[in-house]
């Protein structure tokens, strides 16, 4: 094969891009199925059966150190001034693989069982009920602030057991804000530091009420964490922190986006059919664009030789759009499609853990504005904010 397109229609800091990457999207899927990206120095996979298969293709990895140093694979070794953002993110189930993935997750998944997730919902639609009475009783506001971003972050601090009286709780999703801007494409040096920051102040929060509940524990996910001798503390303070990182993004801004989409196109699901407009309401126009991933042995896609050593970028939302998949409708809007295979959720051994209980966020949050607020509307065009890869707005004004 010939060499590959240079992807110049994917450009993830152009602001026109994140406001609407699906047309370079369906170029680079037109193109062939796998593209050399110099900007980012990335390989772009943007077919949705190459990044359903890529994701559970174990000669693929989210990090490299359990097999190599970095210098045997090509790599700098991080800077030392970023080391509280590493040791944090390292040591959590998003970028371990291996023997020490299984371990941790096969630990952490007893959180998320259909049972306790199940006997989640009365919280979960308790405390959507209030923000969304609070929202109405206002006639309006901002439907991020007000409602999105405080459910999943109330729900991820209850099922952990971070206190209400705790004056940090109010700071779980600063830092988390904080922390996933690393996850964008080249992060600036003051995006670093905040990240860096955060990752000190949650990690020495932590280390202090994991004192207090080792002192008197509770029915909470902590407490369970606590009595597992074979978790150290570091992979504990990573585990909290990549729950609830995790744990909420995808909740905003699928909530944001979603209705944003509703509120434009002048449509509303159905509440008998409401999971499968969440499905849908994922694939259209999903939460997380991207997902990378180091190549740690030489694979050959489409006749392209992609070496070790290389990063390729998994286009989610590309492959959520490949009509190859959905069809000829797959730039459309359906509320009730019934095939939906997306991968806003990714897949393999790192499936989103907390994608049931996304899903019982997400339909519950719906359905109380469905609900509660039938004559919501936009008082105005949202702002995006300028990632890219965790795509979404910063902010949602509207009227009921």
């Amino acid at each position: 094969m010939d060499a590959p397109m240079d992807a110049a229609a994917y450009d993830p800091w152009s602001p026109e891009f994140v406001a609407d990457p699906y047309p370079a999207y369906a170029e680079l899927r037109a193109a062939g199925r796998a593209h050399w990206h110099e900007p980012t120095r990335q390989w772009l996979i943007p077919r949705h059966e190459d990044v359903s298969a890529l994701l559970r293709d174990r000669r693929l990895g989210r990090t490299y150190t359990h097999r190599f140093t970095h210098e045997e694979f090509g790599r700098e070794a991080p800077d030392p001034a970023h080391e509280p953002f590493h040791t944090l993110n390292d040591h959590g189930l998003l970028d371990l693989e291996g023997a020490d993935h299984a371990r941790i997750r096969r630990l952490v998944s007893k959180a998320f069982t259909p049972r306790t997730v199940e006997n989640l919902a009365p919280t979960v639609r308790r405390l959507a009920a209030g923000l969304v009475g609070d929202l109405v009783a206002a006639g309006g506001g901002d439907l991020q602030a007000m409602v999105a971003e405080p459910l999943p972050v109330a729900v991820i601090a209850e099922m952990l057991g971070i206190p209400e009286e705790d004056e940090e709780r109010g700071l779980l999703r600063p830092w988390s804000a904080a922390i996933c801007g690393m996850f964008e494409l080249n992060p600036s040096e003051e995006t670093v530091r905040r990240a860096v920051e955060a990752s000190v102040e949650f990690s020495a929060y932590l280390r202090e009420l994991f004192a207090r509940r080792r002192k008197t524990p509770g029915e909470d996910l902590i407490s369970a964490l606590l009595a597992v001798p074979e978790l150290t503390e570091q992979e504990m303070i990573s585990t909290c922190v990549l729950l609830l990182n995790a744990g909420h993004e995808a909740t905003v801004n699928t909530t944001v986006n979603g209705w944003r989409i509703l509120l434009q196109e002048g449509v509303r699901p159905r509440l008998e059919n409401l999971s499968t407009a969440v499905e849908e309401l994922l694939r259209y126009d999903t939460p997380l664009q991207m997902f990378e991933r180091w190549v740690l042995d030489d694979m050959e896609l489409d006749g392209l030789l992609i070496p070790r050593g290389s990063e390729v970028a998994l286009l989610l939302g590309s492959a959520n759009r490949d009509p190859s998949r959905f069809g000829p409708t797959s730039d459309a809007l359906d509320l009730t499609r019934p095939d939906n295979p997306h991968l806003a959720f990714g897949a393999g051994i790192h499936y989103c853990l907390g994608a049931p209980l996304a899903r019982l966020e997400l339909t519950t949050v719906f359905a109380e504005l469905l609900r509660r607020a039938p004559g919501l509307r936009l008082v105005s065009e949202p702002v995006r904010k300028p990632g890219y890869v965790i795509r979404g707005f910063e902010e949602l004004v509207v009227e009921v």
